[in-house]
């Protein structure tokens, strides 16, 4: 597995989450709760307007004393989305999250938003290629071929 979409296709669930910006933070902190994710794209029709996250959530509500219930998504997401092409390696991946602190990295392909990519799926891809590396190289090692 070396490419974006690689990972992709090899995701269990290959569901992509959103919200709009006007859905209440309650809303989808509810939504990310019913589906075991840690962050929402937020979108504006085709168009990606942001993401929103925990972190959102832990920095921007909690700590400063806004209801969840009040407060709609396009308040507190973060606008600035950093994004990643499925033809682009999974190496390249792991460096945007490095780089840019983030978690969370949509796949946007020709302008539309073609799946999400967390930091544990690229942890995960990145262990299996080194177990399959390590199983070739034992194997040619002791001579099993």
């Amino acid at each position: 597995m070396n490419t974006v979409a690689q990972l992709l296709e090899a995701k269990p669930s290959g569901n992509t989450y959103t919200v709009s910006p006007s859905t209440t933070v309650y809303d989808a902190l509810k939504l990310m709760s019913d589906k075991n994710i840690g962050a929402l794209i937020v979108t504006d029709g085709e168009k990606v307007a942001g993401i929103f996250s925990e972190r959102d959530y832990a920095r921007k509500i909690i700590l400063m004393g806004k209801s969840s219930r009040e407060t709609e998504v396009q308040e507190i997401m973060t606008g600035n989305v950093f994004s990643i092409k499925s033809s682009q390696s999974i190496g390249e991946c792991m460096s945007v999250m490095t780089d840019k602190h983030i978690r969370h990295l949509p796949v946007i392909d020709d302008g539309k938003l073609t799946g999400v990519i967390s930091i544990g799926d690229v942890v995960k891809a990145i262990i299996s290629e080194q177990e399959d590396t390590i199983h070739h190289l034992e194997d040619y090692i002791t001579g099993k071929r």
